[in-house]
């Protein structure tokens, strides 16, 4: 047998911290700040000893998780022009398909709150800067009063904060039972997001 070469065991690795992630957004659904590494290796149908050689606790994981869901978080408001209700489904799908993501659009609206300020202060500042002031971007487009670009203007600023966090907390529920595809017409009409 040939030994595996580097490209190889860093696929492997790359694959397997994936893996550990995506359990561990799964897990953090049920549980929370209450998830345990052996709940995540459960989940991911791994050894604890595996899951514990990727992460040593789990502040470090949720951290990683954060951190690789903002890779993703933003990509839902690129291509053709979209109104902000059609954008919220779009954002409810995303969320449907990838729970970290779901968790860091949470979490962002928590303040980051279950990671210490150390953390939470870099990944609110990337936050803010790739996904907040876009959504707020678009929410002005969509916005037939707006003068000017206010985009980034502290009252359009806290209207899409408010607005994710609104939408992550009614898609908290569906999400739970697995429902979010279905439901993500019927939230995006309950929050009215409608620029009126």
């Amino acid at each position: 047998m040939t030994p595996r070469t580097k490209e190889q065991n860093e696929d492997i690795r790359l694959r397997r911290l994936a893996q550990i992630r995506k359990a561990a957004a799964d897990v953090f659904l049920d549980k929370g700040p209450l998830l345990e590494i052996r709940d995540v290796a459960a989940q991911a149908g791994l050894g604890y000893g595996t899951v514990y050689h990727y992460y040593s606790n789990k502040g470090d994981l949720l951290n990683d998780l954060l951190w690789d869901a903002l890779d993703r978080a933003g990509g839902w408001m690129g291509g053709a022009e979209l109104s902000p209700d059609t954008a919220s489904v779009r954002l409810l799908e995303l969320w449907a398909e990838d729970h970290a993501v779901y968790l860091l659009y949470k979490q962002a609206g928590e303040g980051f709150a279950s990671l210490p300020e150390a953390r939470s202060s870099p990944l609110s500042a990337a936050f803010l800067q790739e996904v907040l002031t876009p959504f707020a971007a678009l929410l002005a487009d969509g916005d037939s009063t707006s003068g000017g670009n206010e985009a980034e203007s502290p009252y359009r600023l806290q209207r899409a904060e408010m607005l994710l966090a609104a939408l992550a907390g009614c898609a908290s529920l569906s999400l739970r039972r697995g429902k979010l595809h279905e439901e993500a017409g019927d939230i995006t009409r309950l929050l009215k997001f409608q620029n009126e």
